[in-house]
């Protein structure tokens, strides 16, 4: 019991940056260690800033009924009343503004339905593990191994093999996953809601930081608008995350936060989230509150609960940058997902 109290004490000096650099680098290492100070850490973090939030807008909320205890009603119905004309100019000269934040709020919704919407795919999973080149053993790749698919589609394909997650970053078929999902294929197929297969060029590849980049090739194939861009700037630690993907044969949903700002072994292309992933999230988006896509998800650790590695968004956007600019059509902004499922085949 003292003990705990002495932690909490050092996580409550630490948060308020009281320690000295000697404890807090000491302090810093412990939590890299053990991962359950960590996750005390982050849960003081988020109760500290609920309690702020709080205070925040009770304070808001005084403020306001003082402000209405100034006001007197009666006068300002006098004023207004024989004027209706007054409010009808407020209208006609705000009317654009009004409309655009009305709309800008129509438009959150339907981008956020939109990603669900569009990422209702199915495919049949085994799980396999694949180990990457910057994780140690104790690290699984989340990838599955694919039972042959009898598709829907018009064009004939090999069994399937390998399969991931993954998503579009242009309106021109351009899909952003992870290197491991593809690594080992001659040929790649990404799979639409409608169960349709389009095959796929592999355009970029990034084994050290786990990225590929693949081309839909049929030029039929289009998008609309994407309704996400990539944040490049860091995301605070106990910031709630999302995930989107195929652990099995319908798109997971999943929820949690961000734990560290850092990836396994203090790895710094990574961020480390406490969020449950399994085989065949590998290459899905990691998104923030508002949407935006903050990184991809690679892998876990395999012998801690929710310990899951992401990409930072940062890195994929300088993937992108690679890509010949004249090529993509419609890219994705740095700043919010058709979602596809990828099919590689051997």
């Amino acid at each position: 019991m003292r003990n705990e109290i002495e932690l909490e004490s050092i996580i409550e000096d630490y948060l308020s940056d009281k320690l000295s650099e000697a404890e807090r680098k000491a302090f810093e290492e412990l939590r890299l260690k053990d991962l359950s100070v960590d996750n005390k850490v982050v849960t003081h973090k988020v109760f500290l800033e609920s309690l702020a939030a709080y205070a925040d807008t009770l304070e808001l909320k005084n403020k306001m009924d003082a402000a209405h205890a100034k006001i007197d009603v009666d006068q300002l119905s006098r004023k207004l009343g024989p004027h209706p004309s007054i409010i009808v100019n407020i209208w006609r000269k705000n009317r654009a503004a009004i409309a655009v934040a009305a709309s800008f709020i129509l438009l959150t919704t339907v981008m956020l339905y939109s990603i669900q919407q569009t990422t209702q795919q199915t495919s049949s999973y085994e799980k396999m593990s694949v180990e990457l080149s910057r994780l140690k053993s104790s690290t699984n790749s989340l990838i599955r191994n694919v039972k042959s698919n009898q598709s829907h589609a018009t064009t004939p394909v090999k069994p399937m093999k390998f399969g991931g997650t993954g998503f579009a970053i242009s309106a021109n078929g351009y899909i952003l996953t992870s290197f491991h999902v593809i690594e080992k294929s001659d040929t790649v197929y990404v799979q639409n809601s409608k169960g349709d297969q389009y095959k796929v060029e592999i355009k970029y590849k990034d084994p050290v930081n786990d990225i590929a980049i693949l081309k839909i090739i049929d030029k039929s194939f289009s998008l609309s608008a994407l309704p996400y861009s990539l944040k490049k700037s860091a995301v605070g630690m106990g910031e709630i995350v999302y995930t989107l993907g195929y652990p099995k044969e319908d798109i997971v949903f999943g929820k949690g936060y961000l734990s560290s700002q850092s990836g396994f072994n203090g790895d710094t292309l990574a961020y480390q989230v406490a969020i449950d992933v399994n085989p065949g999230n590998s290459g899905g988006p990691l998104l923030d509150n508002s949407g935006n896509i903050i990184g991809i998800i690679n892998a876990k650790e395999s012998h801690t609960d929710g310990a899951t590695f992401a990409v930072k968004a940062k890195y994929l956007q300088e993937a992108l940058s690679s890509i010949p600019q004249d090529s993509i059509v419609g890219k994705i902004s740095s700043r919010k997902g058709n979602m596809h499922k990828l099919e590689p085949s051997k």
